[in-house]
This record gives C-alpha cells, structure tokens and sequence, in this order.
C-alpha cells in the first residue's frame, strides 16, 4: 500500500540584522546552487543598503535539521517618484526566490507577500527564479539574458565571434588602446568618468559613486574594473562580477569617442579573455529588452537571446510600477535628460537613481 505523501516540515524566518555566520551560510547555499547568482548574495544585498540607503531582508526557510532550503534577498524600495516596492534584488536583474523545492518556494512567497500587506508595499518584484502560484503574474516576452561558453584561446575567442563584429574588434585592435585592470581609486575614478557620461548620453540618471564603490569593497577578488584608455583618456570601462566560473559585465559604457575607436569593443573582447585567464568558462553579457540597441549588439556577438521571466504581484487594482527609461511614459524626460550638461546629470542623477531599486 502507497502512503500518502507528506512535505518536509519547513520553517521560515526574517532576517533583520547584521549576523556574520548568517551571512556565511546564506552565501555558501547560493554558491552551492546551481541557479544561485552574485545579486543572491549578502554582498550585493549589503551593498546595495549601505550605498543607496533602502533597507535589506534575507527571508528564510529550513528544514527539521535547520538546513536551509530557500533564500529570498530583498530590498525595500521607498522612492517619492517610483513609489515603494519589495524588490528581489534590488538595483540587480537578477535574484528570486532561491529554492530546492517548490514547497519552499511558496512558503517564501507566501511569507513576502503577508509582509507587503503589514508593511504597505504595493508592489513586489522577483527578478528571476520560479514563479510562485496564486496571484503572481509571470512577466516575461519583455527581457532576455545573453549567455554563452568562453573559447579555449584568445584567437578561438575572435573567431567565435560572427564575421562582421568580428571586423569591429579588429579595427578596435589596431588602435592600441591601453587596456587596464584593477579594483584601485584610479580605476573606480575612470570608471564611474566613462559609465556617467553613457548614461547620460542614453538618458538615464547615474547611479552614486557610493554603490559602485560599496558593490567593489563587497565583492572583493570576485569584482573587477576593465578601462580602455586611448593616449591616457579612459574611453570606455565595465565593473564586472564573477561568480561560480561566469563573468558578468554589469555596469559598462563608453563616450562619445569609444564609437569612432570601437572602444567598446575592444572592451569586451579584452574582458572575455582575461575572464578565460580568471578561469571562467561562461560570459554573461547581461539582460536586454527585446528590440534595443544592447540587444542587437549582443545578438552581434553571436549569443543567442534567452526569455527572462519576472514574477509580480501587486494590491488588487493597483499597477505594478514602471521604472523602465524605454516606456513611453519617460519619452520627453529621457529625451530632456540627454541635452543635460555632465556636471548637472552627475549631481541629480543620483538622487533620483537611489529610488529605481
């Protein structure tokens, strides 16, 4: 005779404060999963506190044995113009709810949710893993991921990339561009130059140079900064994360001139094989909206796009918020943004970014 089943008895739990041993085995179950990320990590979710101000959760749920079974990194997002949210992870395009089974998974869910209604959150954002049932919407068809395998050298490295972006690298590359590595003062401060000047040219606010730099003090060995430089002028740079063998190359950008010199180019190319010599094997290229410039340029590279699914719920009769620069509704302000002079994005931007979460 079959006996019915019965689910694991599972427990979950907030954490609220500062605990190191917490920190350590939380970090030790995303590096142990396979679908764990660097935005599951106590070091992004602290950074991201620390920098931009927002409050930080670790919702938890465990086994009889206390072994954990899922984690739920969580920002809380209070913007006077964005308006407040739960955000997994915040200032990420990664994290969800972390699991090794769907039990868990909708304990946690259910457990978030009844903290969104207590503490007035009308939106909550899972930015990656499993959709939980009930009233979440599975949003997805609007984003995609662009990952693939690092070449075993630097010329099965160029020859991986397709014919005619292949030809914008190798022009990149006759340039002599100085290519620098680091994590120092001189490299955040070319970085942050270079990043802050492309968004504003794109039409969106900078980050602070607060995040960047509590996201690098976090990270340690497992961030680095990518600067190419044409006659001592950083033309183009990328913070990347690394993290269970892929490179993830998160903030990046280039000036005007990165263009005419296919700095931009040379960037990632140069940044694919010091990721090999890291000992990388995959390169994450980040996420897209489906029909933007950064998608086509990746698609260029020949990665090949992968549907990204968000999870959202939000109060009944309530709209989930729109802190998207592509919607219409920013047409005019990104529009306005870009003819900003650089001294005057540079000094607003941040106060208006710290609540995109």
């Amino acid at each position: 005779m079959n006996m019915p089943f019965s689910p694991q008895a599972i427990t979950v739990c907030t954490l609220t404060e500062d605990d190191q041993n917490e920190f350590k085995r939380i970090d030790k179950f995303v590096c142990d999963h396979a679908e764990g990320t660097a935005f599951h990590r106590p070091a992004w979710t602290l950074a991201v506190s620390k920098a931009c101000g927002h409050e930080w959760r670790y919702m938890l749920a465990e086994d009889e044995s206390g072994e954990l079974q899922a984690v739920l990194p969580l920002t809380l997002i209070h913007s006077a113009l964005f308006g407040r949210a739960l955000v997994s992870s915040g200032f990420a395009v990664g994290g969800g709810i972390l699991s090794v089974s769907d039990h868990a998974t909708q304990l946690l869910a259910d457990m978030l949710w009844k903290f969104a209604e207590v503490h007035s959150f009308p939106t909550v954002e899972l930015r990656g893993g499993p959709t939980p049932c009930d009233k979440w919407q599975n949003k997805d068809g609007v984003y995609v991921g662009f990952v693939t395998d690092l070449a075993d050298s630097d010329e099965n490295q160029l020859l991986a990339i397709p014919r005619k972006q292949r030809a914008e690298v190798r022009k990149g590359l006759k340039n002599e561009m100085l290519v620098r590595i680091g994590s120092g003062e001189a490299d955040r401060a070319d970085h942050y130059h270079v990043y802050a000047e492309s968004v504003r040219n794109l039409g969106t606010p900078v980050f602070p140079r607060a995040l960047f730099d509590a996201v690098m003090d976090a990270f340690g060995a497992d961030a680095d900064i990518l600067t190419v430089l044409n006659e001592g002028e950083p033309v183009a740079s990328v913070l990347s994360l690394y993290h269970d063998g892929v490179v993830l190359p998160y903030w990046g950008g280039g000036t005007y001139d990165a263009r005419r010199l296919r700095a931009n180019d040379v960037m990632y190319y140069a940044l694919m094989k010091h990721a090999r010599e890291r000992g990388c094997q995959r390169f994450d290229f980040g996420r897209s909206k489906v029909g933007t410039g950064a998608y086509s340029f990746k698609k260029n590279w020949g990665f090949e796009p992968e549907s990204l699914s968000y999870a959202i719920r939000t109060v009944d009769g309530e709209k989930a918020r729109d802190v998207n620069p592509m919607s219409p509704k920013y047409r005019l302000q990104v529009a306005l943004w870009q003819k900003l002079p650089l001294s005057i994005a540079n000094r607003l931007g941040p106060i208006i970014a710290k609540g995109l979460g």
